[in-house]
């Protein structure tokens, strides 16, 4: 049980939120359309920098749409029309699928407005915001059930308390209070890490597809293959987001200077991109873990929901967080919203224990895949064989596009989509 850390209590929501990324905004806007009183906490101020390669999937651009966001160019966003594949000798330009159930297109925005834009549609929707409150820990009953949290707020930081029947984790990778309930992370799942720089460059800014390198050359030994994956997306603003990623089951992971390899791979660039001049950087080069494969468990449990990155939801075939997060975000307000609806206690327990169960069986199955793919693709001999075998084959990789980003038709769709689904329906849930 928690002390009472001497500051005011504030009782005033039905749930809190902790954190006002995209799946702790997602969240409470779903939550608020239902009429639910939520409390949403963030601990720095918008807008606000986030280290990402600032690419949207169309699973990411249903989220947006369900979330009442126009994602029309008119409102500034730049829509691209997939992903162009570079490796293996290869360049390859594969369109989003056109499917039932998914937008055919992508969108690139920088973290610094997307953030401040989704929290606002949740205020909008009628959640209250509050930001500048770093929330500390957990408040709990005597039978060691979250009925609030902890947090400094103001300028001062003094210490204030904030009571609710329920309280939602999307505090991010950090996981700073599921980790004040015990929650650790599983050593056992997929990790990588990702850095990322803006630069400034007038043939790559505005381009419509998603660029992802399978194969990075170092500028200084070209000879040499690099370990990770790379990615430049441009932003339309005359800039691009370049970065690359590393997994947990490369040799290098955790034993590489990332700033340094990121250098020497755009010194292999060509120059006209202007990616190997440091006068074109626009900013410094940053960092993020990617928690991945359901990397932190129980989703659900003694009144506290985990979204997002804090209960380690990035996909491992691709590094994407954002979709999931938003997805994971809506999926806990639905389950909350019928929880609320009855008495605590037994009843309300076993609806809210519809959410993990509900989040296995979406993804599940496709994250342990996801487990199998990055254990392959951290094997060199493995990656060097399938882009040689893979790339020159275009339905291979517009079936691995579809795999990869996780879009299908759950329902109906192509031969590819029922082969999909299919292995993620047979394969043990992550």
């Amino acid at each position: 049980m928690s002390d009472h850390v001497g500051g005011p209590v504030v009782d005033e929501a039905d749930v809190i939120v902790v954190g006002a990324g995209p799946g702790g905004s997602a969240a409470a806007y779903h939550l608020a359309r239902h009429g639910v009183r939520v409390l949403l906490l963030e601990k720095t101020e918008f807008p606000r920098e986030k280290v990402c390669g600032d690419g949207l999937t169309p699973r990411a651009v249903r989220q947006l749409i369900r979330m009442g966001i126009d994602t029309s160019e008119k409102a500034g966003w730049l829509q691209n029309r997939g992903l162009r594949v570079i490796g293996g000798g290869v360049r390859l330009e594969l369109d989003w699928p056109d499917l039932a159930t998914f937008p055919n297109y992508g969108l690139v925005r920088t973290r610094m407005d997307f953030d401040d834009m989704l929290a606002r549609q949740a205020v909008e929707a009628g959640a209250l915001l509050r930001t500048g409150v770093n929330v500390t820990g957990a408040v709990r009953n005597d039978d060691g059930y979250v009925i609030g949290v902890e947090a400094k707020s103001g300028p001062g930081k003094e210490p204030v308390e904030f009571r609710a029947p329920l309280v939602i984790a999307a505090d991010g990778v950090s996981g700073k209070f599921p980790l004040s309930l015990g929650l650790a992370k599983r050593d056992d799942r997929p990790l990588g890490v990702a850095v990322r720089r803006y630069y400034r460059s007038a043939v790559k800014a505005d381009d419509d597809y998603l660029e992802s390198w399978l194969e990075l050359r170092s500028a200084q030994d070209p000879g040499r293959l690099l370990p990770g994956y790379g990615w430049i997306f441009g932003l339309g603003d005359g800039r691009v987001n370049v970065g690359l990623g590393i997994l947990n089951s490369s040799d290098a992971f955790g034993k590489t200077n990332y700033r340094h390899l990121l250098t020497d791979w755009l010194g292999s660039t060509p120059e006209e991109w202007g990616l190997r001049d440091e006068a074109n950087a626009d900013g410094p080069t940053l960092g993020a873990a990617l928690p991945m494969g359901f990397n932190r468990v129980p989703h659900y449990t003694r009144g506290v929901m985990l979204v997002g990155d804090s209960g380690g939801m990035v996909n491992p075939m691709n590094g994407e967080g954002i979709a999931y997060a938003m997805e994971s975000g809506e999926m806990a307000a639905e389950v909350a919203v019928q929880a609320l609806a009855r008495p605590a206690g037994p009843e309300r327990e076993r609806a809210l224990r519809a959410y993990p169960a509900e989040l296995s069986l979406r993804f599940g199955g496709y994250y342990r895949i996801g487990g199998i793919f990055v254990k392959l693709i951290g094997n060199p001999q493995i990656m060097r064989l399938a882009t040689k075998y893979g790339m020159p084959q275009p339905l291979l990789m517009k079936f691995v596009l579809k795999l990869l980003a996780n879009l299908t038709d759950p329902r109906g769709g192509d031969a590819m989509d029922r082969i999909i689904n299919g292995l993620t329906k047979v394969a043990p849930s992550a």
